[in-house]
């Protein structure tokens, strides 16, 4: 990637988030510095770093609301420099910090910023009302947004950043504060609005939420990027291959039974066996096969460890890693 790229709507593949070298400086402090990303149509992206990483400065220059010290970037074809009211026009944002209007109701909220959006009272209503219904808030128009508990603030924020229907939201910890019922029912609306014509990049200190949600993974650490892939991906190139144990209905018995060439053999336990494989897809088929041929029937068969909080904690605590993939 040597330089900025159009936007085309007819490409397969249309790329919608797009930075190269993108760096922040305040003074002599570097708070991003050389991020190159790319995020299609259809893709969500997770940005995950620790506090002060880097992550909302990022979002920030994304959203055209602070100015890149070096390089570029561009949102749905618009150069977060140079037509930073296309930029805006094309994202819904969702910051950890909403600054709600608390003496309003939440109708009347949602009708002020369909009014600065330039949409009819009516459109802007039946916006309203399919957006509070998939939120599950459609009890509570007429309330005050005072008396709203910190998670349903949370998800009128996030009715709010999708008012307007954008090509691209950038979501930094949409399930903050949330109960788990209304966090499943926020991360379920994120699934919901993967389209081939939207982008997402969320910032979530929840790991866990991440590899549920997220396409690719982004780590961003002192400014710069340390790691980007699948989770699948990160997880090869940190951990090794996959880890798979195997859980028996009778002992073993010291017996040691013969598992395919292409699976390395970890450990034996009382009744389970332990193992590692490059290709589990193709492989734990035919382990359940030759276990069941030898006499031994499986109860279960699932993968040690090897999550997202893992690879993460190796690359920020541990042993920082530049690994990246295209």
């Amino acid at each position: 990637m040597t330089g900025p790229s159009c936007y085309n709507p007819q490409n397969s593949m249309t790329i919608l988030i797009e930075t190269f070298d993108l760096s922040k400086s305040f003074g002599d402090f570097h708070a991003v510095e050389g991020v190159t990303l790319q995020v299609e149509a259809g893709e969500v992206l997770a940005l995950l770093g620790p506090n002060g990483a880097g992550k909302t400065t990022t979002i920030r220059m994304l959203a055209s609301i602070l100015t890149p010290t070096r390089g570029w970037a561009k949102i749905a074809g618009f150069d977060v420099v140079q037509d930073p009211v296309g930029v805006r026009s094309s994202i819904g944002m969702l910051t950890e910090h909403h600054g709600l209007y608390t003496r309003m109701r939440a109708h009347e909220y949602l009708e002020f910023f369909g009014q600065i959006y330039g949409f009819t009272l009516a459109d802007t209503r039946d916006r309203i009302e399919d957006l509070l219904t998939l939120l599950e808030l459609q009890g509570e128009s007429s309330r005050r947004l005072g008396e709203f508990s910190k998670g349903m603030r949370q998800k009128l924020a996030l009715a709010r950043t999708l008012l307007h229907d954008p090509p691209i939201l950038l979501l930094d910890e949409p399930t903050s504060a949330m109960d788990p019922s209304s966090a499943k029912i926020v991360r379920e609306s994120i699934f919901g609005l993967r389209s081939s014509k939207r982008a997402i990049v969320v910032c979530t200190h929840n790991l866990t939420e991440a590899e549920i949600l997220a396409d690719r993974i982004a780590i961003i650490q002192d400014g710069k990027i340390v790691a980007h892939g699948t989770p699948e991906e990160l997880k090869l190139s940190i951990l090794g291959h996959p880890i798979m144990q195997v859980e028996l209905a009778t002992p073993l018995n010291g017996a040691k039974p013969a598992l395919p060439d292409q699976v390395k053999i970890l450990q034996y336990g009382s009744n389970w066996i332990r193992y590692e494989v490059a290709n589990p897809k193709e492989m734990n088929p035919k382990v359940i096969e030759m276990l069941s041929i030898s006499g031994f029937s499986v109860v279960t068969l699932t993968r040690v460890g090897q999550n997202l909080e893992e690879v993460y904690l190796r690359i920020v605590r541990d042993n920082p890693l530049r690994t990246e993939f295209p």
